[in-house]
């Protein structure tokens, strides 16, 4: 798949995601990146077979001061890569970038892995309902 396919796909997949995450999200980028560095996979501890489809590089909302304003957008970057290799089609690519995203916009408003996790959950149990 080409990255102007991907991109395609990214927009997508910003339609399954909750509206009020889309409706609430303010000066990010969505950065696409084939493959995570190896020493961000380092950093964070994770080996093969674990992989890394998103990460979030910016200040959380909830960390940031009252009069915070006129920064450089935050970022979140999708790796490429990891997402074609694991999905078992294009709808089940559109949907673990979906999840990715979710996962990655979380971060930004400051929500813990548990937070994230519950919505996530919420994601999928939408998902799995759209096709009975």
């Amino acid at each position: 798949m080409t990255r102007d396919e991907f991109a395609t796909l990214i927009e997508e997949a910003l339609t399954l995601i909750p509206e009020h995450f889309r409706e609430a999200m303010r000066n990010i980028a969505i950065i696409v990146e084939e493959y995570p560095p190896a020493e961000i996979l380092t950093e964070m501890e994770i080996e093969p077979p674990d992989t890394l489809y998103g990460l979030y590089l910016g200040t959380p909302v909830t960390e940031r001061p009252w009069g915070d304003g006129n920064r450089e957008p935050d970022q979140i970057v999708l790796y490429q890569g990891p997402h074609e290799e694991d999905a078992v089609n294009e709808d089940d690519l559109v949907a673990m970038v979906a999840e990715t995203l979710i996962h990655e916009i979380g971060h930004y408003f400051g929500m813990s892995e548990e937070e994230i996790q519950e919505v996530e959950e919420q994601f999928w149990a939408q998902q799995d309902g759209e096709g009975d």
